[in-house]
């Protein structure tokens, strides 16, 4: 039935209501007519009166109400019609070739739920709905089609799943060597056996496994200061830092293409975690939040099973499997359950994998891990917006690059922060303040299209408006110049850009007669920067090459399929703001639900008005750079 038809229904139904009224109910036929009791009469006809009546507007209310749920629900059918066509577009692209054109169809679905209106959690037809299209957005292709080029850092093996599947005999010989040669203190309660000798005995011989260890402890330097000041909060020990070479290699943006488990602590897109989710940014990838969040869920297994290996068993498992498999076996013992194989056997293998890890990390010079070098802390400003704003621009005011904007902010799924909600923005440590007095020239509602420069040396006026594609007109009054006017060295300009402009594509396809330079001039790009995008050596380029034509970046979660990929996880689906309960990931085909600093201050060495797009007064007003 179509809406019309609904409300037409509705008007009949009413239209007839004052006849009910007047006829009355259909009288009891077993009564005599002529037997009637006289106190029964005057009140038994009001009574049925008032009855029919109240029943008749319960009957058009609850008809008013059909109507209303009618009209909801289709429009509930469109919306979803409507992101359903845009994402099947997107497929279709994605198939073609057309990269900028499918992610495109892609971000048009998540907006289209977004931005409709209605209450995505309230209604379970739009939750599921939209957590389809973030799951398939987020999967193995769509995620690699997000990142919009191919010359992203490749996502590491996690150093741990080179062991699957192994089994080892019993060593009494190497088990007695090791203990008797390793340092084994911790403030987690290490033990050398059997099972944990073997796989110290299989990784000390692997290049593979070293080289991925290697990597891993180099890049922990990064996030280990973070992390530790996150288990110290919730008073875990310092050594379950060691779980993340086993899930992601200290890798923030990992992602598990099978299970759809992501981030360094590899948490599943349902689960009790406290971590939003949403179109535009998934905290899992967020190294310190996803780590906070890591830190209290190892405190809530703890205190519901008193024993770390149990802790660990269960954040692999599910917390509710290994309870089970104590209560059916009356054993609370990690060690005990694993003689009994009351644990699958991933788990059982997870324990004295991670063990033998945090054994070799803290034995650096027995297993050659002694000379590599951490890489430096990861250290920013952070801004809180609740506006759009376009990286590129985030880039202009802080002096810095699109790649190190989007490094700094890995739970990012976008070229722009979320215009209805709060961010936590990651900047350049140093550039709070210059980031703060810059926006102020550009008002909040062009932030998500506008560009800002700092003019360098030997550049034009009109060679930095033909290579923003802005329009000169635009510039010259934004910026309270008129048309003569030159720019200096060191002069900050607000650029004035339309939507379409903004949103150039990022790759183009060679044709015949093509050139490094008519590529870059039809960009408005230079013939070095295609170059240094693309890697070429030369200006050659072949015909059906594709090029890079615009600044490579990193915004999706790479992709990573671990090795222990039969794993499955499930759970209740979620909307924009995921909280989620049970094991932290993929498990056994069994399953579960799993930054301030100093600044600068800005000397602007004019005025200019810090909302108008386009000052009245013709006065050079142009701004030295402040950083």
């Amino acid at each position: 039935m179509t809406l019309s038809d609904s409300v037409r229904t509705v008007a009949l139904v009413v239209a007839c209501v004052p006849l009910v009224l007047l006829t009355g109910c259909p009288q009891d036929q077993s009564a005599s007519p002529g037997k009637t009791s006289a106190q029964t009469t005057a009140p038994a006809i009001t009574q049925a009166s008032s009855t029919t009546a109240s029943q008749s507007g319960q009957a058009a209310s609850s008809t008013e109400q059909s109507v209303d749920s009618s009209a909801r629900a289709f429009k509930v059918q469109q919306l979803i019609n409507s992101a359903e066509a845009a994402y099947r577009s997107g497929v279709d692209n994605y198939r073609a070739g057309r990269l900028d054109a499918a992610r495109l169809d892609f971000d048009s679905a998540v907006d289209l739920m977004l931005t409709s209106g209605m209450d995505l959690k309230a209604d379970p037809q739009l939750a599921d709905e939209f957590d389809h299209l973030l799951n398939a957005v987020n999967s193995l292709e769509m995620a690699a089609l997000k990142q919009g080029n191919g010359f992203s850092p490749k996502i590491e093996e996690a150093p741990l799943d080179t062991a699957e599947d192994l089994t080892f005999p019993a060593n009494p010989e190497l088990t007695a060597k090791l203990k008797a040669e390793l340092q084994i203190s911790s403030d987690l309660p290490l033990v050398i056996n059997d099972q944990v000798a073997g796989y110290i005995g299989y990784f000390a011989n692997s290049p593979s496994f070293h080289a991925h260890m290697l990597r891993s402890m180099e890049r922990a330097g990064k996030y280990k200061t973070m992390i530790q000041s996150a288990l110290t909060a919730q008073g875990v020990p310092q050594d379950l830092i060691y779980l993340a070479v086993a899930e992601s290699g200290f890798q923030p943006q990992v992602l598990n293409a099978k299970s759809g488990a992501g981030g360094m602590w590899q948490f599943m897109p349902t689960g009790a975690y406290g971590l939003a989710r949403n179109g535009y940014f998934d905290e899992r990838f967020d190294p310190e939040k996803s780590s906070i969040a890591y830190a209290r869920y190892m405190k809530t297994l703890y205190n519901q099973f008193g024993d770390w290996y149990l802790a660990m068993a269960a954040y692999d498992w599910g917390p509710g499997n290994v309870q089970r498999a104590v209560q059916r076996t009356g054993y609370a013992d990690f060690w005990e359950l694993y003689r009994r194989n009351a644990l699958p056997k991933e788990t059982r293998d997870y324990v004295p994998k991670i063990l033998a890890a945090v054994i070799m990390a803290k034995n650096p010079e027995k297993y050659g891990l002694d000379k590599m070098v951490p890489d430096e802390p990861v250290v920013s400003d952070t801004v809180s917006v609740d506006y759009a704003i376009d990286l590129r621009l985030v880039a202009d005011v802080t002096n810095s690059s699109l790649p190190e904007i989007v490094a700094l902010n890995p739970s990012l799924l976008r070229m722009t922060t979320p215009g209805d909600m709060p961010f936590d923005l990651h900047i350049p440590i140093g550039t709070h303040d210059v980031f703060t007095e810059r926006l102020k020239e550009i008002p909040q509602d062009k932030r998500s299209t506008w560009r800002f420069h700092v003019v360098r040396s030997g550049e034009s006026l009109d060679g930095i408006v033909t290579s923003l594609h802005a329009h000169m007109s635009d510039v010259v009054a934004a910026n309270g110049l008129s048309a003569n006017d030159g720019v200096d060295t060191g002069d900050e300009l607000v650029i004035p850009v339309t939507a379409a402009a903004s949103t150039r594509p990022q790759r183009y396809t060679v044709h015949h007669g093509d050139t490094l330079v008519t590529v870059s001039d039809r960009f408005g790009v230079s013939v070095e920067e295609l170059r240094r995008w693309n890697h070429l050596s030369s200006s050659a380029v072949r015909p059906g090459a594709s090029l890079a034509v615009a600044e490579p970046v990193k915004l999706a979660p790479g992709t990573h399929v671990h090795g222990r990929g039969s794993r499955k996880r499930s759970g209740s689906r979620t909307v924009s703001t995921s909280v989620h309960q049970g094991s932290a990931h993929p498990s056994s085909g069994r399953a579960a639900s799993k930054a301030s600093g100093s600044s600068t201050t800005s000397k602007p060495a004019g005025k200019k008005s810090s909302h108008a797009a386009k000052p009245s007064s013709g006065t050079k007003t142009k701004k030295k750079a402040t950083r």
